[in-house]
């Protein structure tokens, strides 16, 4: 028999007459993408495989993409495109592929211009504590995809599930990421994922930076992908309502966090491994 059951307020959004949902069992959620835009015409192509891919497998997806990675460690990282730019090829990508879309906001003022184009909201671990920005975007009503901090225990995500719903807003997703565990390494609490869903809301398991070996490589972060299918059936194992993943068609050249994202031709594999387990909490 599985623990795992239905949460009491699931977690609804609409996209273009497709519904997602999040905590109610009947299937889980992928976000996917590249790390961040480096190239448009990059972006459309792994979106355009992943929607056929998870068409085809019958999985709920949503676009995962960032438009400015705030918090490289070296001033010489590339950071992305900027939101003014990245926001026209997110509405040109949504256009051409028919897909919602989740970024990440790093500051108060960017929240209302991102809102307008992005489908769920991502709130970076690193900020996970910061009250301003987590409540600007409670107030847009979106999906919030709340990452816990390296720094925080699962209980502690509690609190700021407190801290958007004081503005309205219970559609908060709490996402697993790795906890610091000394220099250049992350680690896995698979516990932790049931004591944060005991606060009545979904989990989702970021499989991505959960290997991520931060400034392992001489000021740039190292990663372990191959630790990323093992990650993914042990949470989905233990019950989450979804997984996140970084895929880029050839990450040894992509321009961030190529150590931890799934070449994209290995996400098929990937997906059958996690739709597998999910089966097993209710067949």
């Amino acid at each position: 028999m599985t623990d795992f059951k239905p949460l009491a307020q699931p977690v609804t959004m609409n996209f273009q007459g497709r519904s997602y949902t999040w905590g109610d069992c009947k299937n889980w959620v992928l976000f996917a993408g590249p790390d961040i835009i480096e190239d448009e015409g990059m972006v459309i192509e792994v979106a355009q495989e992943l929607r056929r891919l998870t068409a085809e497998k019958g999985i709920p997806w949503i676009l995962k993409c960032s438009f400015d990675k705030a918090n490289r460690q070296s001033v010489e990282s590339f950071r992305g495109p900027g939101v003014k730019k990245a926001l026209e090829s997110f509405a040109r990508i949504k256009s051409k592929v028919g897909c919602p879309i989740l970024t990440d906001v790093h500051e108060t003022v960017q929240v209302a211009a991102v809102a307008e184009v992005a489908d769920v909201l991502q709130i970076p671990a690193f900020l996970s504590r910061q009250t301003d920005l987590v409540i600007e975007v409670a107030k847009t009503g979106k999906v919030m995809h709340i990452k816990k901090g390296q720094f925080l225990a699962p209980e502690d995500m509690a609190s700021i599930v407190k801290k958007a719903a004081s503005a309205g807003n219970r559609n908060v997703l709490l996402c697993e990421r790795g906890t610091t565990f000394g220099y250049h390494r992350l680690i896995n609490d698979m516990t932790g994922l049931v004591e944060m869903r005991e606060t009545g809301q979904p989990v989702i398991m970021d499989i991505t930076h959960s290997t991520q070996m931060p400034g392992a490589l001489q000021g740039k972060s190292g990663g372990r992908r191959k630790m990323t299918p093992a990650l993914a059936r042990a949470a989905m194992a233990v019950g989450v309502d979804g997984i996140f993943v970084e895929t880029h068609p050839n990450p040894d050249e992509a321009l961030c966090d190529g150590p931890t994202s799934i070449p994209l031709r290995e996400m098929p594999e990937l997906i059958d491994q996690i739709s597998r387990v999910w089966r097993t909490h209710f067949e």
